[in-house]
């Protein structure tokens, strides 16, 4: 088990001692509300790199305090929460930072929230409840920022990660925060024709991709060449690599490209050191394939 594993199922097994009503201040539902220190929505703001031409979405919004933040830093910001109480106290708090116009709040199941319009979305609920989101989240755009308070979303590790020490916190682990980044990756699993584009020359190459969240592994053939591919995705970024063995030429192939629906436009790079070679390549997408079911979740 690795160390990551490890450190998330022991952040798992802190949400089950802290989500007694004892720990709460208001809450409606599944949601136990404990508000998130401002040190750690300013440094998930960051993470998030949340600006003007961001639309964000809060689930589980509480007092406000992470949607009023987003909106001063002139995104357009939406929380979402079933707490009355807590729903007025996060208008007022708007209202009093001038910032109802941005800032607004909805009573509404976090679970039928439409998120189509996120370019990202926040939270902080225990893993069942992110887990219950992932299919939702994942089928959002790619690139689509998600950034999480304490707990993670199983078997999709994170992009990015921070620990941040917080001396006054007592939920959770106490005395730090953990806070998590994804991006919502483009789907390439499946079968796809490319063309390498070498002095002038083009030359036809098949990939084949198993996708799990943003990890790739397959295969990559040019004739009678076939090598495995190591790679991963960021949003609609892709980058993958062959060792040399097998791969044409006897030539380490390092793939970088940007993923549109179903095609792929980028550029290789092809062998080592000062000898390699820069070249075009282009895919396009002959069979769709699934992404592998995460049989390792973590669960509470």
């Amino acid at each position: 088990m690795n160390f990551v594993k490890k450190l998330w199922l022991g952040v798992a097994a802190s949400a089950v001692l802290f989500s007694g009503p004892a720990a709460s201040q208001q809450g409606v539902g599944d949601v136990v509300y404990v508000p998130t220190p401002e040190i750690v929505v300013e440094e998930m703001l960051r993470m998030a790199k949340v600006g003007p031409n961001d639309y964000l979405i809060d689930l589980g919004s509480g007092d406000g305090r992470f949607v009023i933040s987003a909106a001063a830093k002139g995104a357009r910001a939406f929380g979402v929460d079933l707490d009355t109480f807590l729903l007025r106290e996060a208008r007022k708090n708007a209202q009093a930072a001038g910032l109802s116009e941005r800032a607004t709040f909805v009573e509404q199941n976090l679970f039928e929230t439409d998120l189509s319009k996120a370019t990202v979305v926040s939270t902080y609920l225990l893993p069942s409840m992110n887990l219950k989101l992932r299919p939702k989240i994942m089928a959002l755009t790619p690139g689509t920022r998600v950034v999480a308070h304490d707990y993670h979303m199983g078997a999709w590790y994170p992009d990015d990660q921070r620990d941040i020490p917080v001396p006054e916190k007592k939920v959770g682990t106490a005395g730090v925060s953990y806070v998590y980044l994804w991006y919502v990756p483009a789907k390439v699993a499946g079968k796809w024709q490319s063309q390498v584009n070498v002095a002038g020359k083009d030359t036809a190459y098949e990939m084949a991709f198993d996708q799990s969240f943003q990890i790739l592994e397959g295969t990559m053939r040019a004739g009678a060449d076939s090598a495995q591919i190591r790679g991963r995705l960021n949003g609609e970024n892709i980058s993958f690599i062959t060792q040399p063995k097998g791969s044409p030429g006897g030539q380490r192939h390092e793939f970088k490209g940007k993923v549109s629906g179903d095609s792929i436009v980028g550029t290789v790079r092809i062998g080592d050191g000062t000898a390699a070679r820069e070249a075009k390549w282009t895919a396009k997408l002959a069979a769709r394939g699934d992404l592998k079911k995460a049989s390792d979740d973590i669960q509470e």
